[in-house]
């Protein structure tokens, strides 16, 4: 199996940068060929030095008709890589991208130019979605003067890929970021009255900040989700939500333990009054969010039934 590394970006973004570090690590400078596939050239060019202490060789294809598995294995065979690293076409479909059966994806990197997301996000958000959708790490760079705007960021995104790391850089390095005044609620209260705006923020910020509610009593309306591996020890509220476009949507929801479950339809919609807790979950494949309930009582649906992240 070969390894395969793939770098996503709109051009300009700074993948030549972040690769070539990469590159020039002291972890890098191993034995064995590692083959950079460039999907287009931009302002930045490789060190011939770099290239050469990392034992890296160059292939440029330009077509995306051209970058098919054929291709890949074509290339695969001139060069026998022991790695394989992607530098991609952000103006490129990532989803209609297949790699040969025999190459195992080790990690999607997506790199962002902050000072352009915006206008990336308004007119192409979904040439960017799929570039994110599977990343595991997305670093935003070129932050400097966008410290109000990176909250926001991360929410769009966070829509898109809940799962994802996302580190941002200024000049100076990675931003220290603390978003906790930007939420649509007070932590200090005792009780978090969500509404629907505000249960999107509280289901995205707790996936990576749930020491800040911890035992923190929160009430919201949503619909139930009865899985069927639950065995009437608990169900999951939630909302849909449309993260891209209408084509789209998820469940945004988080396990809640109830002692009544069987009294519960499935898309019945309730309030939920409950306390968040940190815990192990299966389904979480580790610890995370888990509620308790205090109360669930009958509610009405909501005039927007679908949470808009897009």
């Amino acid at each position: 199996m070969k390894s395969v590394y793939i770098i996503n970006g709109f051009l300009e973004s700074g993948k030549t940068e972040f690769i070539s570090f990469t590159l020039s690590q002291p972890y890098f400078q191993t034995k064995g060929t590692t083959l950079l596939i460039l999907c287009e050239e931009g302002e930045v060019e490789y060190d011939d030095d770099v290239l050469k202490k990392s034992h890296t060789v160059v292939e440029l294809v330009e077509d995306e008709k051209e970058m098919n598995p054929a291709k890949l294995i074509e290339l695969e065979k001139a060069h026998k890589p022991e790695r394989i690293i992607i530098e991609y076409n952000g103006m490129w479909n990532f989803k209609n991208f297949k790699l040969p059966w025999h190459w195992r994806l080790e990690q999607q990197i997506t790199i962002i130019d902050a000072s352009t997301f915006q206008n990336y996000y308004t007119n192409m958000r979904s040439l960017l979605a799929e570039m994110i959708r599977k990343s595991e790490l997305i670093i935003f760079n070129r932050c400097d003067g966008l410290i109000d705007q990176l909250s926001s960021f991360k929410r769009n995104v966070k829509a898109v890929n809940p799962q994802a790391e996302i580190i941002f850089e200024d000049r100076n390095g990675e931003v220290s970021q603390i978003f906790e005044e930007d939420l649509p609620y007070d932590l200090k209260d005792e009780e978090l009255k969500l509404d629907d705006y505000g249960y999107g923020i509280f289901y995205l910020d707790a996936m990576d900040n749930l020491e800040r509610y911890i035992d923190k009593k929160i009430t919201f309306v949503a619909m139930v989700l009865k899985p069927e591996s639950s065995d009437g020890t608990y169900f999951v509220p939630g909302r849909m939500a449309m993260t891209c476009c209408a084509d789209d949507m998820a469940f945004l929801g988080y396990a809640c333990k109830y002692d009544k479950c069987d009294a519960l339809e499935n898309k019945q919609w309730v309030q939920v009054t409950a306390t968040v807790h940190k815990e192990f979950w299966k389904e979480y494949n580790g610890e995370g969010p888990v509620l308790h309930a205090v109360s669930v009582t009958p509610a009405k649906k909501p005039k927007d039934e679908i949470l808009n992240f897009a």
